[in-house]
């Protein structure tokens, strides 16, 4: 009964999507230079409820702490400090495309050092740095948690992460990505997935809408659209019209197996030639029930624990050779695997030696 639930997405994969149908340019490819960029910073959260670091274990957090009072024109260093209100964190961001100054994005703040939770910390301000070391935005405000820790001397209880935490809003850009459209005398296109086939459809597509051919498919992945001088003043209205044109991606014939849950997907593409598969399995079940020997009345015998096995050896013998015909589409494939009333484990084996006789059409991809 778990063979046809196996293959039960594989179906619907091939069924639900009507053939030729296409998908939008944005969906497969991605406008060069209109990209997130990264941004990573180190800060301090306080205002926990002595669920942060431990300073004697994080030094560090004790010696930014230390640190962050001096700038506020409060000595300790050469004292004993001993809090655990306070933790160090990670906080990471996305700096989103023409992003511009002064607008807010989302913070993830992550804890470095042992604390236990961050629920009702507050983050203080903290510098977002990008690769290239320049300060891009600046973070701070309450953190929302979605996970928590209770419990006890004898049972704790955990939900979710309590030391991850966001800040919705909480980092202000303060200097933006340059990048001009008008500037630009072509456009780049690269595809998430890179094929030539898709590459030449992406590139006819857009010369069908604009009437001339501007766009060459440089490489399986990078389409270069030429830009005459009038296009570059309404280069944004543009490109909204390209990326909802509709092309249909070619994919190459694969077949991806996932051997730890046991899940095998097939690609629209895959083929098997016409074969003859016999499988089966020897199950040798060995059960111990040892039996007690009693000796008679008045004897002078002993009890005896007397030892019984019982030896079952299953070699499949009812199993017999099934011819897998030749399957032009995935449909006709998927059902012909599903008549071999194998199950999950037993499938993955059974495309391998298809895969190791020459009969299978397609790559497999271990993962």
């Amino acid at each position: 009964m778990r063979c046809p639930l196996l293959f039960l997405p594989v179906v619907l994969l091939g069924l639900a999507v009507p053939a030729g149908a296409g998908s939008r340019i944005k969906d497969i490819a991605d406008f060069e230079g209109v990209r997130d960029n990264m941004l990573v910073g180190y800060g301090l959260v306080v205002g926990l409820n002595g669920t942060g670091d431990s300073l004697r274990n994080a030094v560090f957090t004790q010696e930014s702490l230390i640190a962050m009072l001096e700038r506020l024109g409060v000595g300790t260093r050469g004292n004993s400090v001993n809090t655990k209100n306070v933790a160090a964190v990670m906080v990471t961001a996305t700096l989103p495309p023409f992003a511009r100054r002064g607008s807010r994005i989302d913070v993830t703040v992550s804890a470095l050092g042992d604390a236990k939770s961050l629920l009702g910390g507050t983050l203080l301000v903290t510098p977002l740095l990008g690769a290239d070391g320049e300060v891009y935005a600046v973070a701070q405000g309450p953190l929302a948690v979605g996970g928590f820790t209770a419990g006890g001397k004898a049972e704790t209880v955990t939900k979710g992460v309590p030391t991850v935490a966001t800040v919705p809003g909480g980092a202000i850009v303060e200097r933006e990505v340059g990048f001009e459209l008008a500037s630009m005398a072509e456009v780049r296109l690269a595809l998430r997935n890179p094929d030539f086939t898709t590459a030449r459809r992406v590139a006819e597509a857009i010369d069908r809408h604009l009437g001339t051919a501007t766009a060459t498919a440089m490489d399986p992945t990078t389409v270069v659209l030429r830009l005459p001088p009038a296009a570059r003043q309404r280069l944004a209205p543009l490109l909204a019209e390209l990326e909802q044109l509709e092309v249909e991606p070619d994919q190459p014939a694969r077949v991806v197996i996932d051997e730890s849950t046991g899940t095998i997907v097939l690609g629209d593409k895959v083929r098997i030639s016409r074969v003859a598969i016999a499988q089966g399995n020897l199950t040798i079940r060995v059960t111990e029930q040892p039996a007690v020997s009693q000796p008679g009345p008045f004897s002078r015998g002993v009890t005896a624990v007397v030892p019984r096995t019982d030896v079952q050896v299953d070699e499949q013998a009812d199993r017999k050779v099934a011819i897998l015909e030749p399957a032009p589409t995935l449909d006709q494939l998927v059902d012909g695997l599903n008549a071999l009333g194998v199950g999950p484990r037993d499938m993955i084996a059974i495309i391998r030696a298809i895969r190791a006789a020459g009969a299978l059409q397609a790559d497999i991809e271990v993962m």
